[in-house]
């Protein structure tokens, strides 16, 4: 039976508003942990680090709350990477989109060169120097990156710079309509891997093994912005733009099984779920819950030898 350890982190310090800190304790109490472990899984539950909520950072108006997010990255890391030590798997209830720089720092830290597979409508490559929004869940792949304007702080907890090389990183689900021109300067320049959106609604698991391949030889990360899902069929992201565009939750399913699937990932994380918009669609959480649970069943995986 494959272990499964599971830890939340209850953050949104870093994002646009509060509500994100709220996921991991919705996500359990709509049944989480049970489905994974009727889905065949030895499910470790770690509980959740540290809650911290987004409040308006006036003092740093294009980094808000940067010393909190790298709080919370730290203590990420330091939660995580022992559980990362042997071929346990580890998903990952957020929070935000920083979240995925902990998990790639924890690989790291037990001298895995992290890959990592990002399932987002957004590339979040932007910086401090890049916009005005100073949200750094829209900014943490630069910091990844190491690029020019990233914090210094941020940059620095990740470890050894950068923390991704561009070849072990890959964007799946991307809506280029999104971006700024920062960011498609970046892509460009970088000659970054993209699976755009509408190759991830037309053919679910081809799309997710490309996104998969683009960044092997070795263990790689997944994460998952639910802003990646239509908002209409799945009304569960921090972010509402995404309405009438991008995968159903059915559609996500087979993305993340097709990933799950590879003997290399080792980490799924979630962010971006605000259960305050959740609560609007009472069936929402129960959808996506059984759509996690199905992807990450290894059964499924053993099958396919």
């Amino acid at each position: 039976m494959t272990v499964l350890n599971v830890i939340g982190v209850p953050h949104s310090a870093g994002s646009y508003s509060a509500g994100q800190e709220q996921a991991p304790a919705a996500l359990r109490a709509a049944g989480l942990i049970e489905a994974l472990t009727e889905a065949g899984n030895d499910v470790r539950d770690h509980g959740d680090l540290t809650e911290l909520a987004w409040t308006p950072d006036r003092e740093r108006p294009f980094a808000q709350n940067l010393p909190e997010v790298v709080q919370s990255i730290q203590e990420l890391i330091t939660a995580t990477a022992p559980l990362l030590s042997t071929e346990e798997r580890l998903l990952v209830l957020g929070g935000n989109c920083t979240i995925a720089l902990g998990t790639c720092a924890a690989l790291q830290r037990n001298g895995v060169e992290p890959g990592l597979v990002y399932i987002d409508r957004h590339f979040d490559l932007n910086t401090p120097a890049s916009t005005t929004e100073g949200a750094l869940d829209w900014m943490g792949l630069a910091h990844a990156l190491d690029l020019e304007g990233s914090a210094p702080a941020l940059v620095d907890v990740l470890g050894p710079r950068p923390l991704l090389r561009q070849a072990r990183l890959s964007f799946l689900g991307i809506d280029a309509t999104q971006a700024t021109d920062w960011e498609l300067s970046c892509v460009e320049q970088l000659g970054l891997h993209v699976v755009p959106q509408a190759d991830l609604v037309d053919a679910p698991y081809r799309a997710a093994v490309s996104s998969g391949n683009a960044v092997l030889p070795g263990n790689f990360a997944v994460h998952l912005d639910v802003d990646v899902l239509d908002f209409i069929d799945a009304p569960l992201a921090e972010n509402v733009n995404g309405r009438n565009s991008g995968p159903t939750i059915e559609q996500l399913e087979h993305a993340l099984a097709g990933l799950w699937d590879q003997p290399d990932c080792r980490v799924l994380s979630i962010g971006e779920l605000n259960p305050v918009h959740a609560a609007t669609d009472p069936d929402v959480l129960p959808r996506f819950i059984a759509a996690i649970s199905r992807a990450l069943d290894p059964r499924r995986q053993s099958s396919l030898g």
